[in-house]
């Protein structure tokens, strides 16, 4: 090839960088023509391997081309949709002058559940485009913009790239489901936003002032005797309120002195049942179980419950009674702190039932419920279900089904974690599993936990309620375990979190040890 062909070929290459697809197919032809016309001798290996070549070569052009024309179609194709694009914009933009530039935010956010308050939201987001029109997110009629500055072309923009609209609710299983419902997050069309409260404390403040007041005390303790004769007479005289006590203690106050026949008490179980009725406040004189005995009088709701502390921890009792007169007093005019100590309901049934509904009376706990294999030497097997799926097989000493409140208790000793009482929830913890991995859950409230005996098991298990109620289940028995609609609400001190912190501080002596000396190297 001498220099005017190169300097031909060279003036024919286009100028964006690509070959021309003809010059390809004329490059290929010609480097057949040469394979023909070349001849090859067998025993000359160099022109075998330049005629390789050459065909690689040929057919490297073949690909370039077919790239080149698969790339022009692209291209076509492309430039054939800006062009639609464009004369759809042109109208839309001829639409919104005819129009006025109206736009159509304020139908979007229409909502079902609050119209005024999605309104206000509407205003906020048209007079500030680039802003938040709540304070904890982006409302679903929020869109994206592209930095334009013209008008036409956000509203434009808000037509095409509008954020998916949404709804949610609470789903729940089962008829009786609806009970628990929770402020914490609120949705609204298009948003998950967490509900912001300016007190995280629950406040109990008194409407109309207490007129009748259940006092409970634990027996056999000739000082919480005298104690509970004074506070009975201090509240009729100074408060001039109604007394009722359990039949046993009525008896003991009158033993003491006849001028108690003020002191009211009942006679059946059918009055127990209406106590809630009667009663406008608890004072529980003891520890930790007389305040369960106290709860477990309640089968429904329960009047709020003041615990002075008269037993060894006290967890639950965070008065002191040497001061009984100032608290009583500060409690009686409110407004006051009160922890909600959330209860399990529990129902047997047993292999004989028809149904899972054919069940024996539901018994309400306040700390645990617990499933154990007894006197029994064999390990206790039960299958666990949660909201009707397979958990576990539990293979050990037994299983403990607790509430927050009860996670300082026999679920802490088995290796359960420490639960602040507030927290709603289902603590899930094996006794000695016979497994290494097998670690305690924290379950959510909603849940419906059953814990069965399966058919093929060694031997029977026994259940227990707060550590009283023992029951055996046999083989097809159940247990079946929800969060109970009526907490117990007990009296603070201060507030759910302080005392509940100071209960683990002085009850437990959590992380307590001696300070490291300040005496010693240190890093420079």
């Amino acid at each position: 090839m001498n220099s005017s062909d190169g300097a031909s070929h060279s003036s024919s290459r286009p100028e964006n960088g690509f070959i021309d697809s003809a010059s390809v197919v004329n490059s290929e032809k010609a480097i057949l023509e040469l394979l023909q016309q070349t001849p090859v001798r067998d025993n000359d290996e160099h022109l075998i391997e330049f005629s390789e070549a050459l065909r690689t070569v040929a057919k490297a052009l073949r690909r370039a081309a077919e790239g080149k024309a698969s790339a022009q179609a692209e291209a076509a194709e492309w430039k054939r949709k800006y062009e639609l694009e464009r004369a759809q914009n042109q109208d839309f933009q001829q639409q919104d002058k005819t129009s006025g530039g109206k736009d159509d935010d304020d139908v979007h956010c229409e909502s079902t559940q609050n119209l005024d308050d999605q309104d206000d939201l509407c205003n906020e987001a048209n007079e500030q485009p680039h802003g938040f029109c709540a304070e904890h997110g982006i409302c679903s009629h929020e869109v994206l913009f592209d930095g334009e500055n013209d008008s036409a072309s956000r509203a434009i923009q808000k037509r095409m790239m509008r954020k998916a609209s949404f709804k949610l609710s609470w789903r729940c299983k089962g008829k009786r489901s609806d009970q628990h419902k929770h402020d914490i997050v609120s949705f609204e069309k298009g948003n998950i936003t967490t509900a912001g409260r300016t007190s995280k404390q629950i406040a109990l403040k008194w409407e109309s002032p207490p007129q009748t007041v259940l006092i409970m005390t634990k027996p056999n303790s000739n000082s919480v005797r005298v104690l509970c004769g004074e506070i009975v007479r201090w509240l009729k005289d100074h408060k001039n309120l109604n007394i009722y006590v359990e039949p046993r203690v009525r008896s003991e106050l009158l033993t003491d002195s006849s001028s108690f026949e003020f002191v009211q008490t009942w006679k059946d179980e059918s009055e127990i049942l209406d106590l809630h009725k009667k009663v406008d406040l608890v004072v529980t004189l003891g520890g930790d179980g007389t305040v369960l005995w106290a709860a477990s009088m309640f089968k429904g709701p329960v009047p709020p419950v003041v615990p002075f502390s008269l037993g060894s921890l006290g967890f639950m009792t965070p008065f002191y009674s040497e001061r009984y007169k100032e608290h009583l007093d500060s409690i009686l005019k409110g407004p006051i702190s009160i922890t909600l100590r959330h209860r399990l309901q529990c129902h047997v049934v047993r292999d004989s039932a028809r149904d899972e509904y054919e069940t024996e009376e539901p018994i309400l706990v306040l700390n645990e419920v617990t499933i154990d294999r007894g006197i029994s030497s064999y390990l206790t097997n039960l299958e666990c279900y949660c909201d009707n799926s397979f958990v576990t097989l539990v293979q050990g000493d037994g299983l403990i089904l607790s509430t927050t409140s009860g996670s300082t208790a026999y679920s802490l000793a088995a290796g359960g974690s420490m639960v602040h009482p507030q927290v709603p929830g289902i603590l899930f913890t094996p006794i000695c599993p016979h497994s290494l991995s097998f670690r305690p859950l924290i379950l959510p409230e909603h849940v419906t936990i059953r814990v069965q005996v399966p058919f093929n098991s060694r031997s029977h298990a026994w259940v227990s309620f707060d550590g009283k109620d023992r029951k055996q289940l046999g083989a097809g028995d159940a247990l079946i375990c929800s969060m109970a609609p009526w907490p117990v609400p007990t009296a603070c001190q201060v507030d759910s979190t302080s005392d509940f912190l100071r209960s683990i501080h002085d009850g437990l002596h959590w992380n307590l040890r001696k300070t490291q000396s300040f005496d010693g190297p240190r890093e420079l």
